[in-house]
């Protein structure tokens, strides 16, 4: 097991709660009229998925102790990071130019996909 990539995860997970829990109601009215709604369950939803898949690499990284699996976690926490903050920089200022930032954090989690196929195939 790996603690960082563990605690990252449950932090991402009660995180994605409280911003979910937050967007649906605080930020209702604020989201609705910019049309952001949609925008900002998919940061929450991206968000959440990757807690979950940070706290099943943290317990792999057990069985599958190598480099690569340990990097497809940080690879995966940059993503969420930069795609979900965006998202959720994007739908509370209205800046636009930040929906150009939020692929990178798509590339990012797709590679730490890939690190943990390959990570897990090399052992």
């Amino acid at each position: 097991m790996h603690k960082t990539l563990l605690i990252a995860g449950a932090l991402l997970g009660g995180l994605g709660v409280a911003i979910g829990a937050f967007g649906a109601h605080a930020l209702r009215e604020t989201l609705t009229q910019s049309g952001r709604t949609e925008t900002f369950e998919t940061a929450v939803k991206y968000q959440f998925y990757h807690a979950l898949a940070l706290l099943l690499v943290g317990i792999l990284y057990g069985a599958f102790p190598n480099r690569s699996v340990l990097n497809a976690g940080y690879s995966m926490l940059a993503g969420v990071i930069v795609f979900s903050g965006s998202l959720y920089i994007l739908c509370l200022t209205g800046l636009r130019w930040l929906g150009a930032v939020t692929p990178i954090g798509g590339v990012f989690m797709i590679i730490g996909w890939g690190l943990l196929l390959y990570g897990i195939l090399r052992n």
